[in-house]
C-alpha cells in the first residue's frame, strides 16, 4: 500500500461526490451553484454548466481512482480513502450550498 494512492483515492471520492449534485441539477434543467457564477460558489449557473462541470468533476474521481495505484473494492484502505474522501466532500456541501437551498434550517424540538 502506498500513500499517494490512498489520498488519489479520498481526492476521487471527493471529485465524485462533486460530480452528483451538478450533473442531477443539470440533468432535471435547474440551476445550481458552481465556481463559473458570480460570485463564484454563490450564484447560480445554468443547467448546461452544471452537467458540463459535474461530468469533468466524474472524469477527474475515474482518472484519481481508476488509473492511479490498483484500486480494490476488498482492500479496505482504499475504500476507505474513497469514502472518507465522499463524507468530507458531502457535509462540506451541505455546509456551504445549505445556506442557499434552506438545507441548514435549525432542527425543531
Amino acid at each position: 500500500m502506498v500513500w499517494p494512492h490512498l489520498l488519489s483515492y479520498f481526492f476521487g471520492g471527493a471529485f465524485l461526490a462533486n460530480a452528483v449534485p451538478h450533473l442531477v441539477s443539470g440533468m432535471m434543467g435547474r440551476p445550481f451553484q458552481s465556481p463559473f457564477a458570480k460570485p463564484p460558489g454563490q450564484g447560480l449557473s445554468s443547467s448546461t454548466v452544471n452537467v458540463l462541470w459535474g461530468f469533468f468533476n466524474l472524469v477527474v474521481g475515474y482518472l484519481l481512482v481508476c488509473r492511479v495505484g490498483d484500486f480494490d473494492l476488498k482492500h479496505t484502505p482504499d475504500v476507505a480513502a474513497l469514502g472518507l474522501g465522499t463524507l468530507v466532500l458531502s457535509l462540506v456541501g451541505a455546509r456551504q450550498f445549505g445556506r442557499f437551498n434552506g438545507g441548514n434550517a435549525p432542527e425543531q424540538s
